[in-house]
C-alpha cells in the first residue's frame, strides 16, 4: 500500500506534550494500529523507514518521542558516540512510570483514530523493544514484537535502575513475538534464558526466535545491518500483526 503524507501530532501525557510521528496508509478503510517504540536515538531515519514498511502493509503506526520530556521536539539523536551517551543517560533517569503514561496516551490516540480499527499492537527494536513489552502489560494491547530488548532481563529500565517488567509478565494478556540476535552483546544467552523460562513459566502466549545476528541487526545504517534477516524477521512481523489484530477493514 502506498502512504499518505506522514502527519505529526502532539498527544498530551502527565509530563508534558509529546510530539509523535503517524504514518497511515493512502488507501480509505480502517486498519490495526501500531504503538511504534524507537530506540534510544528517538525518530531516525531506519526507524521511520521501518515504521513506513509497516505502514505499508496496512496499519495505522504513531511512533512517539520517547525522550519528550527532556529533549526540544523533533531531537534525533546521532548514531554516534555522542548520540549513544545522551540516549544511555536518559534512559535511566526518565521513571519507568513515565514510560508507562507514554505507552497510553499513544494506545488512546490509535484507538480513537478514524482510521482505526481499534484493534492494537506495539513493535520496538533495543529499548523500544523493551517499552514493546511494557506496553503488552495493558489489556488492550493484543500483539507485541520486541526485538532485543534491552535491560529487560537487567531489570534496569528507568530512574533507579530497578523496573518491575518480568515481574508483571502475568498482566500480559496479549501475545508476544520475541526476536533475538545471538551474537547480541546486550542480551545474553543467560539474560535470553531468563526471559524464556518467566515468559514460559508464566504461560505467556509468546514465540521466540533467535538470527545469527549481532544487536541493531535490524537498522539499515551501519556494519551490523542484515538486510536478509531483517527482510525475514520483518516479514514475519507483519504476518504476526495480521493473524492477531486482523485485517483493514473497507480498504
Amino acid at each position: 500500500m502506498t502512504l499518505r503524507e506522514p502527519e505529526i501530532v502532539e498527544l498530551n501525557t502527565p509530563t508534558g506534550p509529546m510530539r509523535s510521528l503517524v504514518l497511515r496508509p493512502a488507501a480509505e478503510g480502517r486498519f490495526p494500529g501500531l504503538l511504534f517504540h524507537s530506540e534510544i536515538f528517538q525518530l531516525t531515519a531506519p526507524i521511520c523507514r521501518t515504521a513506513a514498511f509497516l505502514a505499508g502493509h496496512g496499519f495505522v503506526v504513531a511512533l512517539p518521542e520517547i525522550y519528550h520530556e527532556y529533549l526540544p521536539a523533533g531531537t534525533v539523536l546521532g548514531y554516534d558516540q555522542a548520540g549513544s551517551d545522551v540516549g544511555n543517560r536518559l534512559k535511566t533517569e526518565k521513571p519507568v512510570a513515565a514510560y508507562d503514561d507514554d505507552n497510553r496516551a499513544v494506545l488512546e490516540f490509535l484507538k480513537n483514530h478514524e482510521a482505526c480499527t481499534g484493534r492494537l499492537g506495539s513493535f520496538g527494536p533495543c529499548i523500544g523493544g523493551h517499552l514493546t513489552y511494557r506496553a503488552a502489560l495493558l489489556p488492550e494491547v493484543a500483539a507485541a514484537a520486541c526485538f532485543y530488548p534491552t535491560d529487560l532481563h537487567k531489570r534496569s529500565l528507568g530512574k533507579g535502575m530497578n523496573d518491575d517488567s518480568l515481574a508483571r509478565v502475568a498482566d500480559i494478556k496479549g501475545e508476544l513475538m520475541m526476536v533475538f540476535g545471538r551474537q547480541d552483546p546486550h542480551v545474553s544467552d543467560e539474560g535470553r534464558a531468563l526471559i524464556y523460562q518467566t515468559l514460559t513459566t508464566a504461560g505467556v502466549k509468546f514465540t521466540w526466535h533467535e538470527f545469527n545476528a549481532a544487536h541493531a541487526f535490524l537498522r539499515d545504517e551501519g556494519l551490523r545491518y542484515d538486510a536478509e534477516i531483517a527482510r525475514e524477521a520483518l516479514g514475519m512481523t507483519v504476518d504476526f500483526f495480521r493473524r492477531i489484530l486482523g485485517s483493514p477493514v473497507g480498504a
